[in-house]
Parts: structure tokens; C-alpha cells; sequence
């Protein structure tokens, strides 16, 4: 039997429920610090010993972190569906769940790179410190899609997504763009479900089954209801 193709957007939400913090959930302030420091180019050029210490802390807070009962969720789901997950999550909760098609959107807190070539990619579980440079002499970096930066691997997801037979996003408020986008490229017909705390009125979703609830809670439920299309 040809397994459906459950295609699956998370956010931020799905990881709070691990202990991460997300930096909407603190008024524009990530772990006490102004987004517009930490995680854009100017930031980067203005002070990068302090964009080093702030993506060495939460690499270590990542590592602590576990999985939750929505990650293991939807690992789950791969017995019966074709599953691919893109997550907006710089995380690596999802390949610790045991979900084996992982596309990460804004990069991965265990990868760093040269900040002359991004796709000069090295593997991190310490801290990058000023002066570690890469083989092209360019200082390392966190490999991570800042704000005002490119997403590379948004057309990947988008098509991803157009392919899907089952849409489904857990725990985005769906206002960070372009991810947020990635809705709209679902087929039209095809079942859509979106699992958050709180969901944000859209008029041009069609198709969509609302599960308010935290991750964990609404992942569970979500694999109740998607026991009809099997």
C-alpha cells in the first residue's frame, strides 16, 4: 500500500513544551535579548562576540532539552504515513523523536558555517569563538537564516508542500513569513489541520480542522482524526 504523503510545518510552539523559549512569547525579547542584536546581519557586524554567546547558550539549552509527546507523536505517524516534517525549529528535537525527513527552514543550532560562503557547513556541539575561522579564512557563524536574510530552503519546502496529500502545522501562530506562507501551496482540496494555543483567523485557508490546544495535547488528538484517511 502506498502510504499518504503527510507533510508537517512546526514552529516554536511544538518546542516549548520542551523548555525552549520563544522570543514571541516575550514581547520582541529571546532569552532577555533584542531580537534585532542577536539574530540579523547588522547585529552580526555590530557585535558578534555577543551573537556568539547568545547562540553558544541556547545550544547548550538545546542539548538539554528532550523530545516531548508531540514530537514523538509525530514520529509515530510514519508507520502509517509518508511523513515530512519542515520545521521553522533550529532544534534537533525532531531527529531525537526519531522522524527520519527533517527540512530545517532557518538553519540548525548544531551546524555552523563560514560567514563569506554559507554553504561552507561544519558540524557544533561547544562554542564558536571569535577567531575560529573556516578553511576560506571567514569567521564561523551560527548556520542559522537570520531575520533579513534569504531562506534557501523555502522552495524545497514549498514543494514539499504543493505534493501533499494531508497538511498539517503544529505550533506556529503562522505570521512569520516566508514559512508562513507554506499553507497556500498545499492543495486547495486537501485536508488541512493546525494544531496551536491559538490559532489566527485566515479567510483564504480552505479545508482546515482547528485543534487549539498546546502541541502535546493537540498532537494526540491529531492522530485520533487522521485515522480516517488510512
Amino acid at each position: 500500500m502506498v502510504k499518504k504523503k503527510l507533510v508537517v510545518l512546526t514552529g516554536a510552539g511544538i518546542s516549548a513544551e520542551s523548555g525552549l523559549k520563544t522570543f514571541r512569547d516575550s514581547d520582541g525579547l529571546w532569552e532577555g535579548y533584542d531580537i534585532e542584536d542577536v539574530a540579523t546581519p547588522r547585529g552580526w557586524r555590530k557585535n558578534p562576540q555577543l551573537v556568539l554567546d547568545f547562540y553558544n547558550y541556547r545550544r547548550k539549552e538545546v542539548a538539554k532539552a528532550q523530545p516531548n509527546a508531540a514530537h514523538v507523536g509525530l514520529a509515530a505517524l510514519q508507520d502509517d504515513f509518508d511523513v515530512k516534517i519542515i520545521t521553522q525549529n533550529i532544534d534537533d528535537l525532531h531527529e531525537r523523536a526519531g522522524s527520519k525527513s527533517i527540512l530545517h527552514l532557518h538553519g540548525e543550532i548544531f551546524k555552523m558555517r563560514s560567514e563569506i560562503d554559507e554553504e561552507r557547513l561544519y558540524d557544533i556541539r561547544d562554542d564558536i569563538k571569535l577567531g575560529d575561522t573556516a578553511e576560506d579564512g571567514g569567521q564561523l557563524r551560527p548556520a542559522i537564516v537570520w531575520f533579513e536574510e534569504a531562506v534557501p530552503m523555502i522552495e524545497p519546502a514549498a514543494e514539499l508542500a504543493a505534493a501533499a496529500d494531508i497538511f498539517v502545522v503544529v505550533g506556529t501562530s503562522l505570521v512569520v513569513y516566508p514559512a508562513a506562507g507554506l499553507v497556500n501551496y498545499a492543495p486547495r482540496h486537501c485536508p488541512k489541520f493546525i494544531v496551536d494555543k491559538k490559532i489566527p483567523y485566515n479567510s483564504s485557508f480552505y479545508n482546515v480542522t482547528s485543534i487549539e490546544k498546546p502541541a502535546t495535547e493537540g498532537v494526540a488528538e491529531l492522530r485520533e482524526l487522521l485515522k480516517k484517511f488510512l
